[in-house]
């Protein structure tokens, strides 16, 4: 393992104004986000939506690091035969990959998670390292409900984060570890706060266990915030004042970076509580953004498949991607949105 290396793409990952595109929805999502919109969800309709985006050049080239792929998409190629691969990588960004394989129901835990995957992994960063990626995503889900998580559910999947971290630094791949609290609930802030403290300690905790070296990873994690149905709404401040706090507190400073989920967030959400806690800053890792939904929501309606609004869907891709980058110096303001509308 060649921890410089490593540490020089994870740096480059939550490098200041850029932060990642998730591109890595599996083909159920993207076929819900798909039929919003109208359009059929066929190998050829996901990879024209997704080279829209890549081919973004303004977005792409100012406001984006690296790109988060689904298995199908790495080993796609552009209408022009170039591998979407290096699409991304001429716009100066870093490909990455989706591992995990989807979630199953976790044993004596009802209602409870555990993301799969681990088996073969080695062999499948071998492929993904000869096409490009140079980063890889796990996704662990850890629900707040009655009598859950539990303690079984949390260090489940705290142990298998950690395996598929140690399986990609030794594969020379930089990990992202995403153990992300929905957001779902009718729970509080402070609710999300102890559960999502208690999560990512166990997470450190069996990183450390594995030997993972926290100077090649970088973490994607929710923020500390209210349930979608819970009736108080925590403001914008608290948001950001309560998850920095939470996040000095469980993440050593060793970590490069922090890019966060959008989690079910409005485009604006995600972007104004990013800029909250860069106003509280100095803080001792990067910390950027990670978001699917939240870059996506407004191109893809934009596009609505049509060759001919190719334009309109990378003008709508590169606000959102301006918005986060400033948004990730803590230099957005809510007026920034008008003026684009």
């Amino acid at each position: 393992m060649n921890l410089t290396e490593l540490n020089r793409i994870a740096t480059a990952m939550v490098a200041s104004g850029k932060g990642i595109l998730a591109a890595d929805e599996s083909s159920g999502t993207i076929k819900k986000r798909f039929d919003t919109i109208g359009v059929e969800s066929n190998e050829s309709n996901r990879r024209d939506y997704r080279e829209m985006l890549f081919r973004s050049n303004e977005a792409m080239n100012q406001y984006i690091s690296g790109v988060i792929l689904y298995d199908e998409t790495i080993w796609q190629d552009a209408k022009d035969g170039t591998p979407l691969v290096k699409v991304i990588e001429q716009s100066g960004a870093i490909p990455g990959i989706k591992v995990d394989e989807g979630t199953q129901a976790l044993p004596m835990c009802p209602g409870e998670l555990v993301a799969v995957g681990l088996d073969k992994l080695a062999e499948r960063l071998k492929k993904y390292y000869e096409r490009g990626a140079r980063f890889a995503k796990w996704r662990a889900v850890i629900d707040i409900g009655s009598g859950i998580p539990s303690m079984t559910a949390i260090s489940v999947n705290a142990h298998v984060l950690a395996r598929y971290a140690a399986l990609c630094q030794a594969a020379q791949i930089v990990p992202i570890v995403e153990p992300e609290v929905l957001m779902d609930g009718d729970h509080d802030i402070d609710r999300c706060y102890d559960v999502t403290s208690r999560v990512l300690n166990k997470t450190f905790q069996e990183l450390c266990v594995q030997r993972v070296a926290l100077e090649g990873m970088v973490l994607k994690p929710n923020m500390a915030i209210s349930g979608k149905k819970c009736a108080k709404q925590a403001s914008v401040e608290e948001v950001a004042e309560k998850t920095l706090r939470l996040l000095k507190a469980c993440v050593p400073a060793a970590v490069p970076g922090i890019a966060f989920l959008s989690g079910g967030q409005s485009d604006e959400e995600a972007t104004a509580h990013l800029n909250a806690m860069h106003k509280l800053g100095p803080l001792p890792w990067g910390l950027t953004f990670s978001y699917g939904r939240a870059l996506q929501a407004a191109p893809q309606k934009a596009w609505s498949g049509k060759a001919e609004n190719v334009a309109a869907g990378q003008r709508a891709f590169s606000h959102r991607a301006q918005m986060n980058g400033l948004a990730s110096k803590g230099e957005w303001h809510n007026s920034l949105e008008k003026k684009a509308a």
